[in-house]
């Protein structure tokens, strides 16, 4: 099963307002299950060096199903895979990646978001995965 686009515009909705809330332009992915773009937004001044940290979070967190810092933590020095951010193409391994599931757990899809500070793009990740289970 794949997320809907319903869904998927329900996390952009909510990911624009929780990025102009803060003050922050963000560029916003949201990726089906087989980690394929399902929907991106480019906010009015976004980084374009945040586009593809965007892409790859979301991508990051579908491929694996887990958000991006904890495959992070997998991937530092000491943890059980270290490398494991240069597998699959690269990785990005900081928050802001988060997988979407169903209320059953299957994995549906997962967002991405980067243009801020990592506490700021997960923060808005969070308010877009919310609103995809919502949607």
């Amino acid at each position: 099963m794949s997320i809907s686009q319903h869904s998927a515009d329900h996390a952009l909705a909510a990911a624009r307002a929780a990025a102009a809330a803060i003050g922050v332009p963000m560029n916003i992915a949201v990726m089906d299950e087989a980690a394929r773009l399902k929907a991106f937004l480019r906010m009015d001044g976004a980084l374009l060096g945040s586009l593809d940290i965007a892409l790859g979070k979301a991508r990051t967190a579908a491929l694996f199903g887990m958000t991006t810092e904890e495959i992070g933590e997998f991937s530092k020095p000491g943890g059980t895979s270290p490398g494991l951010e240069q597998t699959n193409g690269g990785l990005v391994v900081f928050a802001g990646g988060i997988p979407i599931r169903d209320a059953d757990g299957v994995l549906l899809g997962a967002v991405g978001v980067s243009g801020g500070a990592v506490a700021q793009d997960l923060a808005v990740a969070q308010a877009a995965a919310d609103a995809a289970h919502a949607g």
